[in-house]
């Protein structure tokens, strides 16, 4: 909710600005008029910032507790190389992948917040990342084939996720980190849930196939 709040406040504010630029520029009267029309301009920019900045913000979801995310599902097609089936809990998106490799891992951006907005209520924010491939062996992890993608997210022009870190915002109490799932065994026909919480994100077995692997990779 805070999120699409916010996001309903940035283009807001776009939209303020945006008519106030629109009121500069047409203005009556040619005294001052390029003054006028570079500052019309300017706060057009500033409109469409805002605007960006609160689409971007609208990619993100709170965390409220802990909470399922994705379902993942590998299907073995070769030696290290497998199919893998990710659902997304919260709109039911269905991605596929090849991913090659023993291991896999999923990562989210993660937003978190002052203390003071905390103690308003404010949660910690999310959006997935990528996912990865990893092998147990050194030689193979530096020289046979890789697979890490990035999952789709919507992009237009504006990353405040990367501007945080970029100005260093964690200063002002706003970090903006990493949320990695441990690195966990693929197999044929293993199910993980992964789960986030303000610890970070936890995956789990979802069936025996999964529980298995993490079985025997843990002996």
């Amino acid at each position: 909710m805070f999120y699409h709040l916010l996001s309903g406040v940035m283009l807001l504010l776009g939209a303020l600005v945006a008519l106030s630029a629109a009121k500069t520029l047409f203005r009556k009267g040619w005294f001052l008029g390029w003054l006028r029309g570079t500052l019309g301009f300017v706060l057009f920019v500033v409109a469409g910032f805002f605007a960006l900045a609160g689409l971007d913000f609208f990619s993100y979801k709170a965390i409220v507790a802990e909470k399922n995310i994705a379902i993942l599902e590998f299907t073995q097609v070769d030696e290290q190389k497998f199919k893998a089936k990710m659902i997304v809990s919260d709109d039911g998106q269905e991605h596929n992948f090849t991913m090659y490799g023993d291991q896999w891992q999923l990562d989210a951006r993660v937003f978190k917040w002052p203390d003071t907005l905390s103690l308003l209520g404010v949660r910690p924010g999310y959006r997935l990342e990528r996912i990865s491939g990893r092998y147990y062996s050194l030689e193979q992890e530096l020289n046979a084939q890789r697979s890490v993608y990035e999952l789709p997210a919507q992009s237009y022009g504006v990353d405040l996720w990367h501007w945080a870190q970029q100005f260093k915002l964690n200063k002002f109490g706003i970090v903006a980190t990493y949320g990695s799932a441990t690195y966990l065994p693929m197999a044929d026909g293993a199910q993980y849930e992964v789960s986030l919480s303000r610890t970070g994100l936890l995956a789990r077995p979802f069936n025996e196939s999964a529980d298995r692997a993490v079985g025997g990779w843990q002996q």
